[in-house]
Order: C-alpha cells, then structure tokens, then sequence
C-alpha cells in the first residue's frame, strides 16, 4: 500500500520554489564572483543587509510577476517572462536603493554579471523543478469515496487546483440503487476492490467526499476504519478542498457548519485591528494625494471618453448588513440600469471607453479611499454588494451573510483569486474566497493579498 513517488503539496513546492530561488541565486552568484573577480561577496560579507534585501526583492517581485503560481510554475514557456520580469526589477531596484544595498559599481561590467548570474540561477532551478518535481512521475495519486452526484464537482475542482494531483478514480459509497447516477469522466472501481486499487495503482491518499456521512456502507466504513489503522492517509473532502484551492467549499457544508469555521481569532484581536485600521489610514491618504495628482487626467479622459458626471455613487452593504454610500469614477453610461439591477459581464456594452481603461487599471477604485477613511471600508476585505443582489444571493448562497462579520474591502482574497463575478455560480466561487479570508485573516494573508494586487494592477486585470 505504499506510495512509490515524491510528492509535495501545494504549501511545500511553494517554499521549495521559494528556498531554492534564493539558494541557486546565491550559488551561482558566489561562483561569479569567484570566477570572475567580481567583488559582491567579498563586500558582502561586511554587510549581510544586502543579502537580505536581495532575497526580499527576488521573494516580493518573484510574488508580483506570478513565479510562485503553480499553474505556470509547472510549464517552462510560462515560466520564463515571470524569470526575466522578476530579475530585471529586482536587479533595477537593488541598485536603486543604495542606502540599504550596494552603490553602483565602478566597473559597469560587473552589473551585467549580477543580472545574468540570478537569471542563469533561477532558469536552472526552475528548468530542475519542472523536470524532476512538477513532472507526471511525480504526481500524487488519489483515490476518491464519495457520492456519485458529487464527483464531476471534485474532480474539476481539483484539476483545476493542483496539477500534481491525480485523482485515479472513485468508488461510490452508497449502496446500489437501480436507477443510481453514472459518471463517465473516470474510472469507478467496486468497492470490494479497494485494497488491490491501492496496491496496483499506487495510491497514497483516500479522499472521502461524502456530503452525508450515513450514507456510506458499512463495508466501506470498516475498510476505511482498517486503512486509517494501519496508518494510511485518509482526508475528508472539504479539508483537502480548503487546502488544495484556498476556499471555502460552503456547498458541501451542512447542519454541522461550526466544525468548518473556526474564524480567525485575529476577527476578535485588538492588536491585529488596531494595525489593519492604522494602515488603512495610512495607505488611504496616500491613496488620496496619489488621486489628487491623477486627477486632471481623469477629469480630462471624462470630457473626452466618458462625457458625463465623473463619480457614482451606490448604495452597498457593509459590516454587520449596514448600508453605506460607496463612491467610484463612472465607468459605466448614464442611466447605466434604468430597467433595474443587472449583473455586470465581461464586454458590457455599457461601459465607456475611458470606462474600460479605468476598470482595467483599477483607477475607477481611487474614490474608495475615501470610503476607507469613513471607517465604512477596509483596505482588504470582501467586496462590498449591492443590496439587491445580497438579498437575491443570501437566498440561494448557503453562509452569504456571513461575509459581512467584517468590513468590506477595497481588495480582496476573492478579488486576487478569480474573475469578476457575472453570475450566480461566480459569486459562489467570490463566496468560497471571502470565507476563506474571514477564516485565515491575519498579517501574512494581508501582505500577500496587497502584493497580488500589484500584479493585478501590473498585468492590468482589473474589471
């Protein structure tokens, strides 16, 4: 019943790619300057804030231009724009800062050897990673017990989650029923098989994804008990979900909801609050003087493209249901719903042509740090909705109102993760996000929202 590959989950090949970044850049960095008479160590040894600064910026640009998104991670032709961004701005900045990093060097030269050294570092490694850790050899099996109404579910889920991931089939727990659904899309094994599927396919984990637990046979559950036992990996669906895709699968919560939110006890610290309102107030005034300056060129692209009023203001629902006025740049034509709410799509033909530049680089949202400054928003949160579509979501969405414990946000976990929603079913997956976030918040969560925001804003993702 042993597994016969390596596999790392989705948190280790993060780190790992992480930890050897800066390990091969450091490497070959040393190499260099051995080789070629390039002095960086030598002066770094007498300075090691360099060292640090370095592995900052290659840790916080390798985050904004995606080099820790697996998706791409596990493609060399993806990979290698992000390798070259990151190294140009990281190289761009570390001698732009020389109070905390080297001056300039006298020999121009050696520049070039620093830049082509991290490049040549991080394309080797990840050149290693792809070929020997992301590659199918490496992939985790898994076998799936559930119901068979479910599975399609999962299994897209978990496609879509983790690509080392590889789901080899399921058995169906329930007991046969004549007119009992099939799935096509893989393999189901009987349930008497489930020792001889482990061996024969090399299966390393059992992932149980039943929404009711008395419904499996107590065949099944004797066998599962006996596997636990003999200490065999054994995970219920909706950890391994959390865990896989950083959400909240809240559709397969049921009457036992409190064993699935454990919210986070920085939702009821005041150390955590009072520094997540401090920087609010803090980036909000910057925020503010930035849109002060930007303004002439707005007012001008609104004559031009917009030819209207220059901001709009709506009604949203904040923290614990209150409404408040939200204010942004319009985007959209006047009279924009004057038959009623809709959902906004991809392509509205209602919005402007200013409209759009504004969506896209997000500068429609600049109004809101005033919003942020009312104490009515946060810097980082669940968007906030409309109350005509809250009303209409709470009825269909199980745990909607529960995004409104906290204050909404100018961006989000739900805003970095996924598309803007246009649908029932995409505001299920900004739910899955928002719960998420009001499950984990904390410090780290917060700095890695704020620098996948600035990827949003560099690759011009905003809608």
């Amino acid at each position: 019943m042993s597994n016969h590959s390596i596999h790392f989950n989705i948190s280790e090949r993060k780190i790992l790619l992480r930890i050897f970044d800066i390990v091969f850049t450091l490497a070959l960095l040393y190499l260099v300057s051995t080789a070629f008479d390039f002095d960086y160590f030598t002066i770094a040894k007498e300075n090691w804030t360099w060292v640090f600064v370095l592995i900052l910026y290659l840790s916080i640009f390798g985050t904004v231009f995606e080099l820790y998104d697996l998706q791409k991670s596990s493609k060399l032709e993806k990979v290698i724009p992000g390798i070259i961004l990151t190294v140009s701005v990281t190289v761009l900045f570390y001698f732009l800062t020389p109070i905390y990093t080297p001056f300039l060097p006298a020999n121009r030269l050696q520049i070039l050897y620093f830049y082509f050294a991290i490049l040549t570092a991080i394309f080797i490694w990840r050149w290693t990673y792809i070929t020997f850790i992301a590659s199918p050899r490496f992939f985790k099996n898994a076998l799936i017990i559930g119901e068979t109404s479910n599975i399609e579910y999962i299994i897209n889920a978990f496609k879509d989650a983790d690509p080392n991931y590889n789901i080899i089939g399921f058995i169906d727990c329930e007991a046969k029923q004549t007119n009992a659904v099939k799935f096509s899309g893989i393999t189901e094994y009987p349930s008497n098989e489930i020792y001889n599927i482990i061996k024969e396919k090399h299966i390393s984990e059992i992932v149980v994804a039943s929404y009711n637990s008395e419904a499996i046979t107590s065949d099944i559950y004797y066998d599962l008990i006996t596997l636990l036992e003999s200490g065999f990996s054994i995970k219920e669906y909706t950890q391994v979900y959390e865990e896989m895709t950083l959400r909240v699968p809240v559709q397969f919560v049921g009457k036992d909801f409190y064993k699935y939110f454990p919210f986070s006890r920085n939702n009821q610290n005041k150390m955590y609050l009072f520094f997540h309102r401090f920087f609010d107030v803090i980036i909000s005034l910057v925020g503010v003087l930035i849109g002060l300056v930007l303004l002439p060129f707005i007012l001008l692209g609104n004559i031009i493209g917009n030819r209207g009023p220059l901001f709009y203001v709506q009604e949203r629902v904040g923290k614990n249901g209150k409404t408040f006025k939200m204010v942004k740049y319009r985007t959209m034509i006047e009279n924009a719903e004057k038959g009623g709410a809709v959902w906004a799509k991809k392509n509205d033909s209602r919005i402007t042509a200013f409209g759009k530049f504004l969506r896209h680089s997000r500068l429609d949202e600049i109004p809101q740090f005033i919003n942020i400054l009312k104490d009515e928003m946060s810097l980082i949160g669940p968007r906030p909705e409309r109350p005509y579509f809250v009303r209409e979501l709470s009825q269909i969405l199980p745990f909607y109102e529960t995004r409104h414990i906290i204050k909404p946000g100018l961006t989000g976990w739900a805003q970095v993760k996924t598309r803007y929603g246009s649908s029932v079913d995409d505001s299920l997956v900004k739910l899955q996000y928002d719960l998420f976030y009001i499950k984990h918040r904390g410090f780290f969560l917060d700095i890695n929202i704020l620098i996948k925001t600035l990827t949003t804003l560099f690759y011009f993702r905003g809608q």
